[in-house]
């Protein structure tokens, strides 16, 4: 079923109610993934690479026309103590956020969440940080 009908048969927020259990294969890997082992009723991305499709414009709506690799670009912590993945659609740009599942790659998921720290925006100056530390009462040697 294409996305055009998917479309036409389910009203607003029907994934809330209705399970999203259909298997897949992953675009970018090429792996098979199941909805078991996810932890809730809705895969939505790839437990081994963490890449999404985009077909949502709102979640479940499937009215995307863009149909783009959504890749996994960082992680953030919601209020609940809950993690979650950004996607950033490689070809429109489009954001979005998904719960990880249970069965999500630990390794990639530690990885997105180090990258703002191995790979910093701006040069690292070793002797300011030795400084700043120092003065906030901190031990650190380079």
């Amino acid at each position: 079923m294409n996305r055009e009908n998917k479309r036409k048969l389910f009203e607003k927020n029907y994934y809330k109610s209705h399970a999203c259990n259909k298997d897949f294969i992953c675009k970018v890997c090429g792996r098979l993934v199941t909805a078991e082992g996810a932890g809730s009723q809705h895969r939505n991305h790839c437990p081994n690479c963490l890449s999404s499709q985009h077909l949502d414009v709102e979640p479940g709506d499937r009215a995307a026309d863009c149909g783009g690799v959504m890749e996994a670009i960082a992680v953030w912590v919601r209020k609940n103590g809950e993690w979650a993945i950004i996607h950033r659609c490689k070809v429109c740009g489009a954001l979005s956020s998904n719960r990880i599942a249970a069965d999500d790659n630990p390794v990639k998921l530690i990885s997105l969440a180090m990258k703002p720290i191995a790979l910093p925006p701006f040069p690292l100056d070793l002797d300011k940080l030795e400084a700043m530390t120092r003065l906030m009462g901190g031990d650190l040697k380079f």
